[in-house]
């Protein structure tokens, strides 16, 4: 594999949006992580607090409901 090619997947990747998408990401269901009250994501978003592990790689988050920081907001939730 070639350095240029190397270096582009590298981009890609380290671009990827972390649990957050262009119109919002509503998680994945996971029944241990729906029974904490969560969802799975590839990280936590501002709003959101980490609670466990899904599957190893996904993150299982909860929503805050007390300190929201203003990031958390959505812009066309206006």
């Amino acid at each position: 594999m070639s350095l240029y090619f190397s270096g582009l997947l590298f981009f890609l990747v380290t671009t990827l949006p972390s649990g957050n998408g262009m119109f919002g990401n509503d998680g994945v269901d996971i029944r241990t992580c729906v029974a904490l009250e969560g969802k799975c994501f590839f990280g936590c978003t501002p709003g959101w607090t980490w609670i466990a592990f899904c599957h190893n790689i996904l993150s299982c988050c909860k929503k805050q409901t007390v300190n929201i920081p203003p990031q958390a907001k959505e812009p066309w939730d206006q």
